[in-house]
């Protein structure tokens, strides 16, 4: 009655299609807005297929995304009706949990997660406390803690460049995604990062249509999370690649402090090169 929303029925101002992502999460039990909002029905427009014989030339990357930075804040955003009430990593979650996604253990796809491996390694140590009992003895209390998705603050990316002379210019082809858990000393200091575990990006990418990206420019106008990885709305610098790298090692095992940024900005301009010759010779 009232236009109040039955139990269990979706609430009427939802645009997502992928359901909510955070369990903490509240839908309105009233029109929350002025506008009437109708259900956004995304779709996925498919990866043209790159034949082998069209391919003049690839090379491999490894590309990380800090969420800290201003232009990847969207990955830090609370979420909305429109994200499903959650950040991205609580969208992943919610795929690996409901049996969407599969989690891999490394970058090549080979060892699978289960649902336990994954949130295993999301949740912190607990905090061992101690307390006097009234006979004098001393008892040990152990607190779970739950996992804080504010710290997923990098995602790493592998990705394909290729020339497809088929289309006359460079593809970029995302193959692979992890979110990073940065990892915390007892006083809270940072001392490193983890990664969580590895996607297939095409498998990722019918959960990424389903959820919207907030828009800081205009609330109306938002593209999905499969628009935004598409589009390359994201920045990122370049952790390894497959020029001259015989050995398959990281950057960060030679370059240290800023060279690590000016190598990172050294293989980009590489790549752009490179499209530049294959399209004047």
């Amino acid at each position: 009655p009232g236009g109040q929303p039955s139990v269990g029925m979706k609430d009427p101002n939802t645009t997502n299609t992928g359901g909510y992502v955070n369990a903490s999460w509240k839908p309105s039990l009233r029109k929350d807005g002025a506008i009437d909002i109708i259900e956004h029905n995304n779709y996925m427009t498919p990866w043209q297929p790159i034949r082998e014989a069209d391919v003049l030339w690839k090379k491999r990357v490894w590309m990380e995304i800090d969420t800290r930075q201003k232009q990847n804040f969207a990955f830090r955003y609370p979420g909305d009706e429109e994200s499903g009430g959650g950040m991205y990593i609580e969208i992943l979650i919610d795929a690996i949990k409901n049996g969407k996604v599969t989690a891999f253990k490394d970058d090549r796809f080979t060892i699978p997660m289960d649902v336990s491996d994954v949130m295993k390694i999301l949740q912190p140590p607990p905090d061992t406390t101690y307390r006097e009992k009234v006979d004098g003895s001393t008892e040990m209390i152990i607190v779970k803690k739950d996992w804080n998705p504010e710290n997923i603050t990098k995602y790493r990316l592998k990705e394909d460049v290729i020339f497809d002379k088929n289309i006359g210019r460079m593809v970029h082809r995302i193959i692979g995604i992890a979110p990073y858990l940065d990892l915390l000393n007892e006083d809270n200091t940072y001392r490193g990062s983890t990664p969580l575990f590895w996607l297939n990006y095409p498998d990722v990418r019918p959960i990424n249509v389903k959820y919207e990206v907030y828009n800081p420019e205009n609330d109306m106008y938002r593209i999905t999370w499969d628009d935004f990885f598409e589009k390359r709305h994201f920045a990122s610098y370049i952790l390894k690649s497959t020029f001259d790298n015989i050995l398959q090692t990281d950057i960060s095992a030679s370059k240290k402090g800023i060279d690590r940024l000016y190598e990172s900005e050294e293989i980009k301009e590489r790549l752009f090169n490179k499209e530049h010759d294959l399209w004047v010779y």
